[in-house]
């Protein structure tokens, strides 16, 4: 397998343009080159807001500023070249032509590898960590972590999030780390608690994120840096090359997002404003396939248009063009959910590396470990990384199979929520407040605060809330920090 992707140049600084190198398999990401004086006065990309109003997130290889570009995993920049980066992601299962036959290798070898690999990535990537915390959802990828850290790194404290009555990992993520002999505590989401103390951190956030989980995260490094821990280990990472399945609701999903209009003022009928269900099927039809793999509900082409104050969503649906060739060559669905897995690192890694670089914490991707990773796609039989059914990850679930029982995540998946519903009742007038004050930015977003008050106890619309919740006080750090440069 060639591994050129993964060989990344140094950050440059052309005359115009700042690369920053973020795939999570390059190691810690160098932010210094955005405290440059250029950077400062670096402008606001309207197309990159309208990103994040639309999907949680700037689409690589873009950034919220207009001469900063993120060179994430798959794509490839010469430094101080002005082209646009190009993107191609080569760890497509149709080009792991070396993988053994089912059969050909026993689970005692590949096991035994594996845990041989995954310890090795603990090491490495926790190395200058005195006191690591691990991200422990209770879920496939952070037991069979916990396993590999308890063996490394015992003196790891696991921390779980709960974030809602939805989740049911709490007990699993508990039993595994006391078995293991790690220390674990838990977080419960205090939505109030975590938005102050996003705010506190936001100004030194040297990108903008909108992901779902970026209060929750914010909560958590600060919950770790005053228990004393100076690091954070993410279980992320491994999806796109064990491949990712896709069920009966992913393709009733792809085949409902048609890219349609509908007005907006259907959403407010008494009868489909109470609806999280109706909103979000609505929601669907305005989508395109792809972006439909996205989570969370998001504000739609029209909302955004207004929200900004001009027709930028447009644009921003267009972004979706640097992958097309890929899309275009994909061989099924699930080929083209692994290209939406390595383009929202944009989203689900940017929350750590953002959050973490703010709390002056360390940050580790064990999973993004190149050595696990190629090994996981060259020389696993299909068989151990997707099952029969549409089981994922086989292999890794042996892996946990070897200390435990049956655990609670494979009756039902939980993951790290937050309480949207919460933040938009306990928060809405300082977050209309901030509205106000943004309003150069986005002029309509105050009014569409203002008309959507009474919707709020619905999760689809307290979605929305939470994506201005995220971006208002962020802009605004960034304003007042430009005006006093």
């Amino acid at each position: 397998m060639n591994t050129s992707l993964y060989e990344w140049p140094d950050i440059s600084l052309s005359p115009k343009k700042i690369h920053l190198y973020t795939s999570p398999h390059a190691g810690e990401v160098d932010f210094s080159p955005l405290n440059t004086p250029d950077a400062r006065q670096a402008s606001i990309d309207m197309v990159s807001l309208a990103d994040l109003l639309r999907n949680g997130f700037v689409y690589p290889p873009h950034t919220i500023y207009s001469d900063v570009k993120n060179i994430a995993t798959g794509f490839s920049a010469l430094p101080g070249v002005e082209d646009e980066p190009r993107f191609h992601f080569a760890y497509q299962s149709t080009r792991a032509t070396s993988r053994p036959a089912s059969g050909a290798v026993s689970d005692e070898t590949l096991l035994r590898r594996y845990h041989q690999l995954l310890t090795h990535a603990v090491v490495q990537c926790t190395a200058d960590m005195k006191a690591p915390w691990l991200l422990q959802s209770g879920g496939k990828d952070s037991s069979s972590l916990a396993i590999a850290i308890a063996d490394t790194r015992p003196d790891t404290t696991c921390i779980t999030y709960l974030g809602g009555k939805e989740e049911n990992e709490v007990d699993s993520a508990r039993f595994v780390a006391s078995h293991l002999g790690l220390h674990h505590e838990t977080l419960v989401c205090d939505p109030g608690r975590a938005y102050d103390r996003y705010l506190a951190i936001a100004p030194r956030m040297p990108l903008l994120t909108a992901d779902f989980a970026t209060l929750s995260y914010a909560d958590l490094a600060t919950e770790i840096g005053l228990e004393h821990g100076d690091g954070i280990i993410d279980a992320l990472g491994i999806d796109p090359y064990v491949g990712v399945p896709l069920h009966l609701k992913d393709y009733v999903l792809g085949w409902l997002a048609r890219s349609a209009r509908i007005p907006g003022s259907l959403y407010l009928h008494p009868l489909i404003r109470r609806s999280f269900k109706l909103c979000f099927a609505l929601s669907t039809l305005q989508m395109n396939t792809f972006e439909r793999y996205f989570p969370g509900s998001r504000f739609s082409d029209s909302e955004v248009d207004r929200l900004l104050g001009q027709k930028l969503s447009v644009h921003s649906r267009k972004r979706i063009r640097m992958f097309q060739d890929d899309i275009d060559a994909a061989e099924s669905a699930e080929a083209v959910r692994r290209i939406v897995l390595i383009v929202m690192e944009a989203a689900g890694f940017a929350k750590g590396m953002y959050t973490a670089k703010a709390a002056g914490l360390r940050l580790a991707y064990p999973y993004c470990d190149m050595p696990l990773c190629e090994w996981f796609f060259n020389e696993v039989p299909d068989d151990r990384l997707i099952g029969l059914g549409g089981m994922n990850k086989v292999l890794i679930r042996r892996h946990i199979a070897q200390r435990f029982h049956q655990l609670p995540y494979v009756q039902s998946k939980g993951s790290f929520r937050f309480d949207v519903l919460g933040l938009a009742s306990r928060r809405f007038e300082q977050v209309h407040a901030f509205a106000l004050q943004a309003r150069s930015l986005l002029p309509g977003a105050s009014k569409w605060l203002e008309d959507h008050r009474h919707c709020l106890g619905n999760k689809f619309f307290a979605s929305k809330f939470y994506l201005l919740a995220v971006t208002l006080p962020w802009l605004l750090a960034r304003l007042d920090q430009k005006a006093n440069t």
